[in-house]
C-alpha cells in the first residue's frame, strides 16, 4: 500500500480530533444543533491551523444522515463517505489560486439553480479566496449575500486583510489561532504511539516550536525526522541534525564571546555551526529567539516560564546568562539580529552579512543610535569601576576611529541599481540634523554607469558632497543598508549622456526618526 503523510492520514473526521481552535469548533456544533446555519462563512488564519478541515467537516455534519447528538458527522452514511473520498457532487472544492476568473464565478452562479442531490445542502469551499480577481469577487457578490437555501459557502483565506469590505460583511468570520506548542506535542506524541514511532518528548517540544503554530507543518517535520532515523528512536539532538538546527549551548558560548568582545572567538563560533551543515537562516532566527528569551528571563516575574517555555532548569542557566548584561544592550542584540533576518533573505554573501552583524553586537561604536550611545556609556562606567583610568583621546584620533568600519565587499553592477530602490533607507541612515544635505541629495537623480552609482545635482550651489567627509557619510549609509561598498560619482545635471532622470524610491522616507522632511525654504529661511 502506498505510503501516505502523517498530515493526511490523521485529518479530522470528527469535530472531536480538530485540536487548538475549541471556540470555534463549539461554536459550528451549535448552529449545526439547532438548525441555525449560516449561508456564508469565512475562515482565516495562518497555513496549517484546521480551516480546509473544519469547512469538510462542517460540510459533511449539515449533510449527514446519521448525525451525532453533538451535531459531528456519523462517517458511515454513504454521504459522509462520498465526501471524504472527494466524489460527492453536493461539495465543491475551488482552489481560487488557479480559478481565480470572472468565468469560473460564473458558472458557479450557474450551478446554484440546481438542488443538490439526495442531500440537504450543496457546499462551496473556496480556498485562498483572496486570490480572486477583482472582476471575480464583484461577480460573485449578489449570490454570496442571498444565495438559495440549500446552498452554503465558505472561504478560508490566510490573507483576509485582501478580503473586499463587501465580501466580509456578508460572511460570519471565523479567526482560527496559531496553536500552542503544549497542543501540538500532544497531539504529534498521540500519533506518534498510534504509529509505533520512537521519539522523545523534547524532540516533539522542539518540532513544535519550529512549525510555529501550524500543525499540518509538526507532522510533515515529524514526519521528515522519523525517515531518517527509521526503525530508531528520534532524540532531540537528532532532530536538530534533521532540521539543520543548532542547540542552545551553541547560542550560549556565541553570546558570550560577544560579552567579552572577543571577535575571533564569536566568528569561529558561527564557522563552527555552519561547517556542520547548519542553516544560516535558522541560526540567526534561533538565536534572535534566545536573545528574547534572555530578555523575558531577566525580568522578575515568578510567571516567566510559560513566556519562554522552557524547563526550570534551563530557565534558572538564562535567568543567569540575562544578569550578564542590561536590558537595553539585550534589546539592541534583538534589533541588529532582527534587521539581519530581513537582510539575508535575498543577499548573495549571507556569511559575511552575518559576521558584519556579529562584529556591531561588540562594537557599539559603530552605530549612532541611543542604544548604542548607551551601552558606550554603560562599558565606560565599567571600565571606571574596575579602576581603569580612561584617557580622552586626541580629536584628530577619535576622527580617525569614527572612519573604521567593518570591511564589506564591492557591489557589482546588479547590485547598484538596489540603491535606487533603497535611497528613502539610505538617506534615513545620514545625522538628522543635517537636514541641508537630506533635502539635496532628495532632489538629486540618480543612474548607473557601469559598476558605478552616478547622482547628479541641479548645480554646483546643490551639491551636497563636496568634501571628502560628506561623502564617506554616504558611502557608510549605503553600506549600512545594502552591506556593500558602492562607488559613486558626484556630476550635474546633462553633463552625463546615458543620464536618464531616474529618480529614487522615497516610500521608506516617512520621517527620519522623528524629524519630518523639510522643504529647502525651511532650510534658507
Amino acid at each position: 500500500m502506498q505510503y501516505q503523510a502523517l498530515y493526511r492520514k490523521f485529518r479530522p473526521d470528527a469535530f472531536d480530533d480538530v485540536k487548538g481552535q475549541d471556540t470555534i469548533v463549539t461554536t459550528l456544533k451549535n448552529q449545526i444543533k439547532t438548525g441555525r446555519i449560516g449561508h456564508a462563512y469565512l475562515f482565516t488564519g495562518t497555513r496549517g491551523t484546521g480551516k480546509t478541515t473544519v469547512a469538510k467537516l462542517f460540510a459533511k455534519a449539515v449533510n449527514c444522515k446519521s448525525r451525532l447528538e453533538d451535531g459531528s458527522p456519523c462517517g458511515e452514511c454513504e454521504s459522509c463517505k462520498a465526501i471524504k473520498s472527494g466524489a460527492s457532487m453536493n461539495v465543491v472544492e475551488i482552489d481560487a489560486a488557479s480559478n481565480n476568473g470572472v468565468d469560473n464565478i460564473r458558472e458557479i452562479r450557474e450551478e446554484v439553480q440546481y438542488r443538490p442531490t439526495d442531500a440537504d445542502y450543496r457546499v462551496y469551499i473556496i480556498d485562498e479566496v483572496h486570490m480572486l480577481s477583482v472582476g471575480a469577487f464583484n461577480a460573485i457578490l449578489k449570490t454570496l449575500e442571498e444565495p438559495p437555501e440549500y446552498v452554503i459557502f465558505i472561504l478560508a483565506t490566510t490573507e483576509v486583510n485582501k478580503i473586499p469590505i463587501t465580501v466580509l460583511s456578508r460572511c460570519q468570520r471565523y479567526d482560527f489561532k496559531r496553536m500552542t506548542i503544549e497542543t501540538m506535542a500532544d497531539r504529534m506524541r498521540e500519533l506518534s504511539d498510534t504509529e509505533g514511532i520512537q521519539v522523545e518528548d523534547k524532540a516533539l517540544r522542539y518540532i513544535a516550536k519550529c512549525a510555529n503554530g501550524s500543525m499540518r507543518d509538526a507532522l510533515s517535520l515529524l514526519d521528515q525526522c522519523a525517515a531518517f532515523f527509521m526503525g530508531e528512536e528520534l532524540t532531540y539532538e537528532r532532530a536538530l541534525e534533521v532540521l539543520g538546527a543548532v542547540d542552545t549551548s551553541v547560542f550560549s558560548r556565541l553570546y558570550n564571546k560577544i560579552l567579552e568582545k572577543d571577535t575571533s572567538g564569536a566568528i569561529g563560533v558561527l564557522e563552527d555551526t555552519l561547517m556542520q551543515g547548519r542553516d544560516l537562516t535558522a541560526f540567526v532566527t534561533d538565536f534572535t529567539w534566545y536573545l528574547r528569551n534572555l530578555l523575558l528571563a531577566g525580568c522578575q516575574d515568578e510567571k516567566i516560564e510559560d513566556v519562554i517555555d522552557v524547563s526550570a532548569e534551563t530557565l534558572e542557566s538564562m535567568k543567569a546568562e540575562a544578569a550578564k548584561t542590561d536590558p537595553e544592550t539585550l534589546m539592541r542584540f534583538i534589533r541588529i539580529f532582527s534587521g539581519l533576518i530581513n537582510e539575508i533573505r535575498y543577499a548573495t554573501e549571507k556569511k559575511v552579512l552575518a559576521e558584519i552583524a556579529i562584529i556591531k553586537l561588540m562594537r557599539p561604536e559603530t552605530e549612532t543610535d541611543i542604544s548604542s550611545m548607551k551601552q558606550r556609556i554603560s562599558d565606560l562606567e565599567k571600565r571606571l569601576d574596575q579602576g581603569i583610568k580612561v584617557v580622552a583621546a586626541p580629536a584628530e584620533e577619535v576622527k580617525k576611529e569614527v572612519k573604521k568600519r567593518p570591511p564589506v565587499p564591492d557591489a557589482l553592477p546588479e547590485d547598484i541599481k538596489g540603491v535606487m530602490g533603497s535611497w528613502g533607507k539610505i538617506l534615513k541612515k545620514l545625522p538628522a540634523s543635517d537636514k541641508a544635505k537630506i533635502v539635496g541629495l532628495k532632489r538629486a537623480e540618480l543612474t548607473t554607469e557601469g559598476d558605478t552609482l552616478l547622482i547628479a545635482f541641479e548645480n554646483e550651489f546643490e551639491n551636497r558632497l563636496r568634501t571628502e567627509e560628506e561623502q564617506t557619510v554616504l558611502s557608510n549609509a549605503i553600506e549600512d543598508v545594502l552591506g556593500k561598498h558602492v562607488k559613486f560619482k558626484v556630476t550635474e545635471k546633462g553633463n552625463e549622456e546615458n543620464f536618464d532622470q531616474n529618480h529614487p524610491d522615497f516610500t521608506s522616507m516617512i520621517d527620519f526618526d522623528g524629524i519630518d522632511v523639510v522643504n529647502e525654504e525651511d532650510i534658507d529661511g
